[in-house]
């Protein structure tokens, strides 16, 4: 069944390129101000986290050929992503820890790790939510979408960010060194975060990204307090 989304505000802003291909969403109240991407592939396009969904979004994305799938980083990311799939009826993809809380959806779930088109893959980096996960799209030298699991820093720089609502901080320290295990300067050039976009202070995404993961200070992170 399609669901047609409301009408958008006079003040709503369209999605701003980020790189050839990719582009990156208003902040969404819906998710707490979270950013959501749109990224368009040969074999079918993503949303990475839900939008604001209104008249604008859909006809944007219907533009650009419609929707292979939704990726959801994380439960705070949802929004109205169930209202979406079934507009664009395509695939709502999320880690298998956060999925029963999309009751009546259709949804594509994976464990530790999935390939959900050829040039991207799904990697489950648990802390700040049980299923927090980050999406690799092997595009422009590596593009890692994080969600809310490394978030921009008021220095510039990125890095996880523990707060009151923090699942477990230290698993999440753990995958954010397996990241930096896993990649290297040449197949990880780019973070897209999802949300304090306003730290950017006009860019789009984080360059350097493995270079900004290597520096990261471990033994400060593991003392870090929750942020309230």
């Amino acid at each position: 069944m399609s669901v047609s989304p409301p009408a958008a505000s006079s003040i709503a802003k369209p999605p701003q390129p980020v790189l050839d291909g990719l582009w990156a969403f208003a902040p969404n109240r819906d998710t707490l101000g979270g950013t959501a991407y749109f990224l368009k592939l040969p074999q079918g396009n993503w949303l990475i986290d839900a939008p604001a969904w209104h008249g604008e979004t859909q006809a944007f994305v219907e533009e650009q050929g419609g929707l292979q799938g939704v990726f959801l980083t994380h439960r705070g990311a949802f929004g109205k992503a169930i209202a979406i799939q079934q507009h664009f009826n395509c695939d709502l993809v999320v880690q298998e820890q956060e999925a029963y809380l999309l009751p009546g959806a259709n949804v594509t779930t994976f464990e530790q790790e999935q390939a959900i088109d050829p040039a991207l893959t799904a990697i489950w980096t648990c802390g700040h939510s049980p299923g927090s996960t980050c999406l690799y799209w092997e595009g422009h030298g590596g593009v890692l979408f994080t969600g809310r699991h490394l978030l921009p820093t008021r220095a510039g720089g990125v890095a996880p960010l523990r707060t009151a609502k923090t699942f477990h901080w230290p698993r999440q320290i753990r995958n954010t060194q397996m990241l930096c295990d896993r990649f290297s300067p040449e197949t990880l050039a780019w973070i897209c975060p999802g949300a304090s976009s306003g730290f950017l202070r006009g860019r789009k995404a984080i360059a350097s990204a493995y270079m900004q993961l290597q520096q990261l200070d471990w033994s400060a992170l593991s003392e870090a307090q929750p942020l309230l």
